[in-house]
């Protein structure tokens, strides 16, 4: 079976929604992603077998987002290019389907990941509405349409924006993650002091460049926009509640991830295709597992699931890994998760998960998470395969593991290994 090495990753930067990429489309940003990925590393174009790429916000406008990349930019329009979307981790299960692609021998090299402009999402109107525009162009006579115009009303006109809400449950994932954090007893004070730190270790990396290593010049903007060095405890333990008003709840708009906009793209190839082009080998892709749960096990707790089945499947222990980056959709989604590994944790009827110990808080998120660096939700999977991949590289360390938390119950982890 062929060897998945990724040879090159590249975001734009992350910044809060409706500022500097507030003009943007996602289709804007995944192909200033794409291109930047092939100029960095000089990539050969025409040796690009497929593009994989995702978003969760959908655009009706254009169904398959992956294919318009290669259409409206100088890719050989000979590349296949599928869309897919999966919630937080797209970017993710994008970057498999090339990687089992690579495995497969079906192709050499390809292109996967994933965008999301949270300032311009695609809007509906009101469900009643959109029925009775469709009867009225249905409609075969003049009195049958103005009986139908009738029912309209004003207030159906208001745009909608997407729903926070997962469908199955009526809760936005917040309102879960408070559920599961004071079920489990998560402290406020715990989810603050994570957030804080996130913010610290994403200034430091800021600061020494190594962000600036991994993103591209985009619209004028170097730089992550809402990575906060200079916040405080006492800033963060003064912001109220969001998601539970009242007494008992715990998660914030400063220990939650923000609404972000970005894209971000990896560039994967078949170890032999790496070797007979001279590239270097950042690292290799060896496993992937995906877990899902009832939301109402705990919406954001199935990586609870996934990372201990990865690594008992490749006989690994949390000694053996040097690097884990943990996806920050919440300050609290991490703790919790954090408890579940260490103590062992399964929902019902689940029997194969066994407690993985303590993970050193030194060896998680060493550059900061989706906290301070932001979670534009398609984008965060490449981020974190090209994070890990040159952290294990620059610290000359042998083995990462990713695991990333999405809406639905589901999840998804990664092993890294370097040659």
């Amino acid at each position: 079976m062929n060897r998945v090495a990724i040879v090159g990753g590249v975001r734009t930067p992350f910044v809060k929604a409706g500022t500097d990429f507030a003009e943007l489309t996602a289709l804007d940003l995944a192909k200033h992603s794409v291109i930047s990925l092939i100029n960095r590393y000089n990539l050969d174009a025409g040796s690009i077998d497929e593009l994989i790429f995702s978003s969760v916000l959908l655009d009706p406008r254009h169904p398959n987002l992956a294919r318009e990349i290669v259409l409206r930019t100088d890719l050989p329009k000979k590349i296949p290019a599928h869309f897919i979307s999966n919630n937080c981790i797209s970017g993710l299960v994008a970057l498999n389907f090339l990687a089992d692609g690579i495995k497969s021998g079906r192709i050499k090299a390809g292109i996967g990941g994933g965008v999301e402009s949270m300032s311009l999402p695609a809007l509906t109107v009101h469900p009643g509405l959109e029925r009775t525009f469709i009867r009225l162009s249905r409609a075969r006579s003049m009195g049958q349409r103005l009986a139908l115009m009738s029912r309209i009303r004003p207030r159906q006109f208001v745009p909608r924006a997407p729903s926070p809400k997962e469908p199955s449950t009526g809760k936005t994932m917040g309102e879960h993650m408070e559920i599961t954090a004071q079920a489990l007893k998560i402290p406020r004070e715990a989810q603050d002091l994570w957030a804080l730190e996130s913010h610290q270790k994403a200034a430091n990396a800021q600061k020494e460049g190594i962000m600036g290593g991994e993103s591209q010049l985009c619209n004028g903007v170097a730089l992550d926009n809402i990575i906060r060095g200079g916040t405080t405890i006492e800033k963060l333990s003064s912001l109220r509640p969001v998601f539970d008003k009242g007494p008992n709840g715990t998660l914030t708009a400063g220990n939650s991830s923000p609404l972000t906009d970005g894209a971000s793209a990896v560039c994967l190839m078949s170890q032999a295709e790496a070797e007979k082009q001279g590239r270097e080998i950042l690292a290799f892709i060896e496993g992937v597992e995906f877990s899902a749960l009832s939301p109402n096990d705990g919406l954001l707790m199935a990586p609870a699931l996934a990372l201990p089945r990865l690594l008992m499947k490749h006989g690994l222990k949390v000694a053996d890994v040097d690097l884990f980056e943990i996806h920050e959709a919440f300050a609290a989604q991490v703790l919790a998760n954090l408890r579940a590994w260490q103590d062992g944790w399964a929902p019902a009827g689940v029997t194969d998960i066994s407690a993985l110990g303590d993970i050193p808080r030194q060896k998680i998120n060493i550059n900061g998470g989706s906290v301070a660096i932001g979670h534009p939700f398609a984008a965060t999977g490449g981020r974190l395969i090209t994070s890990l991949a040159n952290s294990l590289k620059r610290l000359n360390k042998k083995t990462g593991v990713i695991s990333v938390c999405a809406a639905g119950g589901m999840a998804a982890a990664v092993l890294l290994k370097r040659p």
